[in-house]
């Protein structure tokens, strides 16, 4: 999918919802949840599911829940909660009435375990883990019923409330549901639906040392809240049946209905939790929150706005098939988003002097120039001008080549909002190297083209008197293979020039009041936001969102 397609993005599961609606299934309510496991930060893939399931509630005036399916409590922090319910937050949905937790439901969870067992559909099995896997089969082979799947009901009864109980060390016991071992689906061959661990919970304590697996709790969940419509990503199909076959035997009242879409799959991007930890971990970023970070956390503290994360998600449409997203849509995204919204600014990142000999000494003028080119209700900004200027060392070359417009030795070129200057001497210091460049400029040319010439180039600068000296810092793309989520071994993909960090950038004093998040498109340069954590009042510290254009586009046409 490329920035020019125009076709309206694709939702097959609106058009399962209308179904339903029409035919008066769930009394027209539509009732969907956003269930993350808190063992981790939530990335952009996990952005797609949040405005889809939240999406989807507002367009139907339904409800939809956020829901932590916290089962797993070696793996999950509070930390990880609060982050969730920020960046939901942060991307403009409410949660339908209180946050809902799945252990919120532990005892209800036990509880049906216990009907299962009672009704022969469950068993304490004491296999262990590996002994498990090699009953269980392969994908070509059936499995083995356990030694003690045929277990006598009030003995499974005994030794489950003993497990509650922590009479049994960590992996001595499980709990399994009976299904059936020959199925072509290993997900039904008996299904571990309970483990013991001896850990605690960040929500229950020590309650309990036995918890309930993923596959179990949240089909009971979703059906204890109502829900109508659980929607996940295509890794669960095949746990369907397992699904309809929990809720069927319990005989829930309500039974929901499970739909699968394809997850948001970006190059360039790592989105398992468990690699963007080890990223963390390692200290190949500086934590989860990292502008080069898909994070939503990441993405946030970058610049990025929850409108363009919302419009990418939309553009990207929701079907049944796998596929790669471009990472130049995201970006793209942001691009449309802050070219409309971001009012304008002159940043120096490579600063080299000039002095405008026939500008008298000592004298200032405030030039006038507007916020944003396309939008007069954000007014205008005062420029101060003076003899001496800031221009970025790029801009000048002292042996162009042709079709250069930029400056060099006796070639014209114009100042941003300001005057067209003429390069008439080049100071060269040690080995060389250009220190100083004495211009003179032409007072009839502010606003006006200059009489009798053609100049091309325009170049963005600042008055060396009144520059704002600020830290800069160019953030890329953390990798620089297409895809480098294929594979345990990331590592040789990560892009070494990811972060730029540039201490000695000056900028215009419009921006000494910016405050944190402020963001703004320093012309010719891209778009960039003061950064969130590091920046202080007397240290301004600027992160690059995006560049101007996709530069990584030409390099993939090369």
């Amino acid at each position: 999918m490329s920035e020019s397609d125009t076709a309206p993005p694709s939702n097959f599961i609106k058009h399962i919802i209308d179904g339903d609606l029409k035919a008066q299934k769930n009394e027209g309510r539509v009732h969907t949840r956003f269930p993350p496991e808190p063992n981790g930060y939530l990335h952009v893939g996990h952005a797609k599911s949040i405005c889809l399931n939240f999406g989807i509630a507002e367009q139907y005036s339904g409800l939809c829940n956020l829901r932590f399916d916290d089962t797993n409590p070696e793996k999950e922090s509070v930390e990880y909660v609060k982050s969730i319910k920020r960046d939901v937050e942060w991307l403009g949905y409410e949660w339908a009435g209180e946050v809902h937790y799945a252990s919120d439901y532990f005892q209800q969870f036990y509880d049906y375990a216990v009907a299962l067992i009672t009704s022969g559909k469950a068993y304490v099995c004491g296999l262990t883990p590996e002994q498990a896997r090699e009953y269980r089969g392969t994908l070509t082979e059936p499995g083995k019923n356990s030694p003690d799947r045929d277990r006598e009901i009030e003995e499974n009864l005994v030794l489950f409330q003993r497990m509650k109980q922590g009479e049994f060390e960590d992996g001595q016991y499980s709990l399994r549901a009976k299904v059936d071992m020959s199925s072509p689906n290993i997900n039904m061959r008996d299904p571990v639906i309970y483990r013991i661990r001896s850990v605690i919970h960040h929500q229950t304590g020590d309650d309990w040392c036995i918890y309930p697996m993923y596959d179990y709790a949240h089909c009971i969940s979703d059906a204890i809240e109502k829900v109508t419509h659980s929607l996940c990503t295509l890794e669960f199909e095949d746990h369907r049946p397992l699904y309809d076959w929990f809720l069927d035997t319990l005989e829930m009242e309500s039974h929901p209905q499970q739909i699968e879409f394809a997850r948001l799959n970006l190059n360039y991007t790592v989105t398992s939790k468990r690699k963007l930890k080890t990223i963390v971990d390692e200290g190949l970023v500086l934590g989860w929150d990292d502008p080069r970070m898909p994070t939503i956390a990441g993405l946030r503290r970058r610049g990025y706005t929850p409108a363009s994360i919302r419009h990418f998600c939309d553009a990207i449409g929701v079907t049944k098939s796998d596929s790669v997203v471009d990472l130049g849509m995201l970006e793209f995204a942001i691009r449309d988003d802050l070219d409309s919204n971001a009012p304008r600014a002159m940043c120096v990142l490579a600063p080299l002097k000039v002095v405008i000999t026939n500008f008298p000494d000592g004298k200032e003028e405030f030039l006038q120039a507007s916020r944003h080119p396309k939008n007069e209700s954000m007014g205008k900004r005062g420029i101060p001008f003076s003899r001496e200027l800031y221009i970025d060392r790029n801009d000048f070359m002292e042996s162009p080549p042709s079709k250069y417009f930029r400056l060099a030795p006796n070639k014209e070129v114009r100042l941003r909002n300001a005057y067209v200057i003429k390069c008439d001497e080049v100071i060269k210091g040690a080995g060389g190297v250009v220190q100083e460049l004495r211009c003179s400029y032409d007072d009839k040319t502010l606003g006006k083209k200059p009489e009798g010439r053609k100049v091309k180039g325009v170049i963005h600068w600042v008055s060396v008197q009144h520059a704002l000296p600020v830290e800069v810092r160019l953030y890329d793309r953390l990798f620089n293979e297409e895809s480098p989520d294929k594979g345990d071994d990331f590592h040789s993909s990560i892009n070494e020039s990811s972060l730029v960090v540039v201490k000695n950038a000056m900028a215009e004093p419009s921006l000494a009041k910016s405050t944190k998040g402020s963001r703004y498109q320093f012309e010719r340069e891209g778009y960039f936001c003061i950064d969130s954590v590091d920046s202080m009042p007397n240290r301004l510290i600027f992160n690059r969102t995006v560049s101007l254009k996709d530069s990584w586009a030409k390099e993939k046409k090369k």
